[in-house]
């Protein structure tokens, strides 16, 4: 019976040595759970603040793009005056030289009524002089 007192005495030991084993692992990986949870507390705190800028950002983005769209709006109704204005800048460059050419033809078929009518005024300049020197 010696033997199997002993034998009793042994299991009871390493069964012993087993539990505090096993505490001790169970102590450490209680340990490393609590900083994983402490870590993942922080993450979720910053993700937090993360979606809150992010918000912030997307709501000023949105009232930029509708800004630029209302400037771009404005911008295109100025160009279409402007494109305007070129096309009325263009009708009068064209009327004046259609005038332009107009005149030089008729100053052209006209010149020689021209020529004599200032020879004639000549004419008349120089007898009008004479009569009045005598």
């Amino acid at each position: 019976m010696n033997l199997l007192h002993i034998s009793a005495l042994v299991a009871a030991i390493a069964f012993l040595i087993l539990a505090i084993y096993i505490s001790y692992t169970l102590v450490s990986v209680r340990k490393t759970f609590h900083h994983v949870a402490n870590t993942v507390e922080g993450i979720e705190n910053q993700m937090q603040g993360i979606t809150y800028e992010t918000t912030e950002l997307l709501k000023k983005t949105n009232h930029l793009a509708a800004d630029i769209s209302v400037k771009t709006d404005k911008l295109n109704t100025l160009f279409d005056g402007v494109k305007g204005i070129g096309y009325t800048v263009q009708e009068f460059n064209d009327s004046l030289q259609k005038l332009s050419d107009e005149l030089k033809d008729q100053a052209n078929d006209h010149a020689e009524k021209t020529s004599q009518t200032i020879k004639w005024g000549e004419a008349a300049i120089h007898l009008w002089k004479r009569y009045k020197e005598k």
